[in-house]
Parts: C-alpha cells; structure tokens; sequence
C-alpha cells in the first residue's frame, strides 16, 4: 500500500521513453528510404532519356540568284585546219616545229618543184620571144609589110604565152605550203624527204585566241535565248575557274529528230588555256537576278505530306539547349547543291542540314558543323 501510494513506477517511465525513441527510429527510417527512392527514380528516370544527336545546322540565308540556261557543249576554234598538199610531191624541207604559233603566209613546208620550175622559165622565154615578134610585127605594120590580121595573131599568142607563165607560175606556187591565217601549229609526223600524195595531211593550224562553244537545247528554250546573251563556260580541266563570252548566233531550224536547237557562243581565249575539242559546261544568263531564302538540299526531307526540315530551337531559360522542330515548307527553283525555300522558314533559322534519320521532334540536338554538307551553287564531279 505505502509502494503505490509513494508515486509512479519508474520502470513504466523508462518503457514510455524507449517507445518513443523506438517510433522516431522507424519514422526517420521510413523517410529516408522515401528519400532514397525518390533520388533513385530520378537519377534512373534521366539516364533513361534520350542523348542529344549531334547534327549539323547552317542559318538560313539569302542568296542572288541569276537565271541561267545550262547546256554542254564542245570548243572549236574560231579558224581550224588540217593543212594539206594540193599535188604530190617530195619533201624537200620543213620550215616549222610542232607547236609552235605561225603567221599567216608563213612558209610550213617546201615540196621539190625543180620540174616545174624549169618549165616556168621555158614558158617565160617563150612569152618574152612573143612579145618581141609581137614589137617587131608592129613596125612591119607601120611600114605597111603585113596585115592587121598578123598583128591581131601576134597579140593573141602573147596573151597565151603570158597565160601559161601565170598557170605554171601557180603550179610552182602549189609546191609551197603557207599558213593560211595565224594560229597555232599541231604536231606533225611529215619528215624531209618523204613522198607526199594531194590531200596529205600535213599538221593542223588552229586560231584559238577566241574559240566558239557549240550547245544544243531544247525547243522550249527558244524564246529565252537571243544572241548578246552573257554566256559563262566552266571546263572540267580547271576546276574553280570560268570563262566568259557572249551567245553569237542561232542555228536557222530545230533538229526534228531530237527538238533541239543548236546555239553558238564565242568565249574569249587570251591566255590559250582552252583547246578546241575540249568538253565544257554553259550557263546562259536569261532575265534578271532574284534573292531567295536558300539551303542546302541536303537539309530537305521528303515525304507523302510534303516537304520538311528540322530547325533546332533553343528552350526557355539560359541553360536549355537545342531541342528538334519538325516545319513543313515550299520549295522553288534549284541550283546545283541548293534550293530556294518559298515559304515556311524565315532569314536566321538554324536548320539541321545532316543527320535527320536519327532525330524526332523534341529530341535533344549538339551541332557539330567540323564536317559540312556541300553547298555549292556550281558544283563539279569529284572523284577520289
């Protein structure tokens, strides 16, 4: 009685405060591991999202863009020839080398004309003793001693001798070859001493300081060409480089065969870098220059909706990177690794140009432009 009447049992005390450690323990425990599965859900919720892709990516831009014709076609000089003999002959010299340039009248080649020349001197004396008898029958006349009919046969032999000397003064020209206008000299196998027949060929003379370039196009063309046109030629031999001329003429009718028409340009030659015979690419200037939003093809997707690309957008706030926008656009005219865009995209966009197989909308972007897909307006073949 005096045990329960002296106060509580210490022992209940002690038990109350052990509880109550006990449930803050677990409490603490149940939080923490809260905790750690939250941090853990996160952490694999983001190794769980996808990777930025790298892609490339170019601003769009404006570019001038001349209206052009395009064609292939062949060089020829202005004045091209294979020299040749009109008689046969013996080669008694060779006055040029191979490649070198000539002027006109210059002598190329001397063929043996001794028998020709021996005859050039007997129809000579022959003319000279006609123009004596000739003086001498017009004294005879003066003096009454012969006809007027001896005379008009003095004359008339005269006239024939003196036509002879002129005829085989030709033939000995004709043993004589002469460039028949400046240019340059091919490379000749003719040796002194060799037998020539008429129509050998002897070396070939080319004027190349101005050559033409001959194009076909098609018929529907006509009304877009007129000579005067600029005309820009670029040749496989000289990558990088082009050479300027103007449209000189228009063949007279449309091939019926094939509906095309044959046109002619003239392309200056100063520095004989072109050869006739060369293979080249024309563009003709027709109408005026226009500016359009341009890029590269490369950056354009096709499908049954239309045509898109992927422009990469930047997020909201000044840690967010680029992110994939899919926009569908309008195309226009292309020229060689580029198109004009009508509609859909505005000056500044940054386009992804490679790499749009691997990437969605949303998905996260890395530009990496070290590598570029070509963007050339004029493009050339490459091979490696």
């Amino acid at each position: 009685m005096s045990d329960v009447l002296d106060g509580p049992d210490p022992r209940l005390h002690n038990r109350v405060i052990i509880v109550v450690i006990s449930a803050g323990v677990l409490l603490a425990l149940i939080v923490g591991w809260n905790l750690f599965k939250n941090h853990m859900i996160q952490q694999a919720m983001s190794q769980n999202s996808s990777p930025p892709q790298t892609v490339t990516a170019a601003n769009v831009a404006y570019s001038s863009w001349q209206p052009t014709i395009d064609a292939v076609g062949s060089l020829r000089a202005v004045r091209g020839v294979d020299v040749t003999t009109e008689v046969t002959g013996l080669v008694r010299s060779i006055q040029f080398h191979s490649g070198e340039d000539a002027k006109a009248g210059q002598i190329l080649v001397e063929l043996n004309a001794d028998v020709e020349i021996g005859a050039l001197q007997s129809l000579q004396a022959a003319a000279e003793l006609a123009a004596t008898v000739l003086a001498r029958d017009r004294i005879q006349f003066d003096a009454q001693a012969i006809s007027q009919a001896q005379i008009d046969a003095d004359v008339a032999d005269l006239k024939n001798k003196r036509a002879q000397v002129v005829a085989q003064e030709a033939a000995v020209a004709k043993r004589t070859l002469r460039a028949p206008f400046a240019g340059r000299l091919g490379i000749t196998t003719v040796n002194p001493g060799q037998y020539l027949n008429a129509g050998d060929k002897v070396v070939t003379l080319q004027a190349i300081d101005t050559l033409y370039v001959d194009a076909r196009l098609p018929q529907q063309q006509l009304a877009r060409v007129h000579t005067g046109q600029g005309v820009t030629l670029t040749v496989d031999a000289f990558p990088g480089e082009s050479f300027t001329g103007t449209l000189t003429a228009l063949d007279s009718q449309v091939d019926p065969a094939t509906r095309n028409f044959e046109i002619e340009a003239s392309i200056e030659n100063p520095h004989r870098r072109l050869m006739p015979g060369m293979f080249g690419r024309v563009a003709i200037a027709a109408g005026t220059v226009t500016r359009f939003l341009t890029l590269p093809q490369t950056a354009i997707s096709y499908n049954p909706y239309g045509a898109t690309v992927f422009l990469a957008r930047r997020g909201a706030g000044a840690k967010a990177g680029l992110t994939a926008q899919q926009v569908f656009v309008t195309l226009g005219a292309t020229r060689g690794d580029q198109v004009a865009i009508v509609s859909g995209v505005n000056e500044g966009d940054l386009v992804v140009t490679s790499g749009q197989l691997k990437i969605k909308n949303g998905t996260p972007l890395e530009v990496d432009n070290s590598v570029q897909p070509k963007n050339d307006a004029g493009p050339t073949p490459q091979e490696n």
